[in-house]
C-alpha cells in the first residue's frame, strides 16, 4: 500500500494527482479549503480517497491532516505539498491583503506541511518522498506575478534546504556505518530508496548485550533509545488481528521477537558532529 497526501487537491494540479494516484492503486488524502469542492473530487475517486478539509496557513490544521491520514493508513509515503495561489498585477498596486495571502499560502503552506510530516516521516524510518509544488516562477521572475513569483523562489528554496538538512543527517550515518559495519547490524536502504536516517538503529546479539551496551553509553552520557521493545504482531493494533489470522493460536513469529529484543537507537540529528557520531561508536565497540 501506497498512501499519498495531497494539499490544493479540489482543483488544478492537486486534483490531478489524487486521480492519477488513484488510478495507480493510491490510497489518497486530500486537503483543501474549499470543503464541497474537496468532496466531490473525493466521491469522483471512490474508496481510495479521503477528504479532510484543511487551511494550510493554520499549523493546528496541518497537525491535524496529519494525525488523520496516520490515524486512517498508519503510514504515509508521498505529501505532496501542493496548495498555492496566483495573484496579477502591479507589484506596488496590490493591497498587503493580497501580498500576505500569498506568504501564507504558497510559504506558509510549505512550512506548515514540513513541520507537521517530515519529524512523522522521520520517526517512521521507511522511504518516502515529499514534492513541494513550485513553478516556472520559481526560477524565472514573471512582470505582474511578483507575489506568485518571489514565494515560488521561496518554495524552491525550502525544498533545496530541506535536501540539504536531511544530507547532514546521512554524513552522521557514513561515520556509523564505517565504524561499525561488520560488527553489529547496521541499516541498509532497499534498493532504489535513500534513507532519511530518521533513526540510526543498530541490532545487537542479544537483550543483554543490549542492556550492556546502552549502560555504557548513558556512564558517557550519551543518548540512546529502544523505540520498538515489543514486535509489531503484539502492538494493539495488530494483536487481534494477528491472533484471529491464526484461530486464536498464531505462530511466535520468532525473528520480530528476538529483534525487539536487540536494536538498540544511537544518536542521530543533523546537529551532531562526526566526532559525535565517532565517540558513540567507540562506546559501542567497546563493550560487544
Amino acid at each position: 500500500m501506497i498512501v499519498a497526501v495531497i494539499t490544493g487537491a479540489a482543483s488544478g494540479i492537486g486534483a490531478g494527482l489524487a486521480r492519477e494516484a488513484a488510478r495507480r492503486g493510491m490510497q489518497v488524502v486530500l486537503a483543501d479549503r474549499d470543503a464541497a469542492q474537496l468532496k466531490a473530487v473525493a466521491q469522483a475517486i471512490g474508496d481510495a480517497a479521503r477528504a479532510v478539509p484543511t487551511d494550510v496557513t493554520d499549523p493546528a490544521a496541518l497537525e491535524a491532516l496529519a494525525d488523520a491520514a496516520y490515524a486512517a493508513h498508519g503510514q504515509v509515503d508521498l505529501l505532496f505539498n501542493n496548495a498555492g495561489v496566483l495573484s496579477t498585477g502591479f507589484s506596488w498596486e496590490m493591497s498587503a491583503k493580497t501580498w500576505q495571502t500569498s506568504l501564507d499560502v504558497n510559504i506558509g503552506g510549505i512550512v506548515n506541511g514540513l513541520r507537521a510530516f517530515v519529524p512523522r516521516l522521520l520517526a517512521a524510518d521507511r522511504p518516502a518522498r515529499i514534492i513541494n509544488t513550485a513553478s516556472v516562477g520559481g526560477f524565472l521572475p514573471a512582470p505582474l506575478m511578483a507575489p506568485y513569483s518571489a514565494t515560488k523562489f521561496a518554495a524552491v528554496a525550502l525544498t533545496e534546504s530541506l535536501a540539504g538538512e536531511l544530507a547532514m543527517r546521512a554524513k552522521i550515518a557514513a561515520v556509523y556505518n564505517a565504524a561499525l559495519g561488520g560488527r553489529v547490524g547496521i541499516q541498509a536502504a532497499p534498493a532504489g530508496a535513500v534513507n532519511a536516517w530518521g533513526l540510526y538503529t543498530i541490532r545487537l546479539r542479544d537483550a543483554d548485550q543490549r542492556a550492556k551496551v546502552q549502560a555504557a553509553l548513558t556512564a558517557e552520557r550519551i543518548g540512546s533509545g529502544i523505540y520498538y521493545p515489543k514486535p509489531l504482531h503484539r502492538q494493539p493494533a495488530y494483536a487481534a488481528h494477528h491472533s484471529m489470522a491464526f484461530a486464536g493460536n498464531p505462530p511466535p513469529l520468532a525473528i520480530s521477537e528476538n529483534l525487539a529484543g536487540q536494536v538498540l537507537s544511537l544518536p542521530m540529528h543533523a546537529y551532531m558532529t562526526e566526532e559525535d557520531a565517532a565517540r558513540a561508536a567507540d562506546v559501542v565497540l567497546k563493550n560487544l
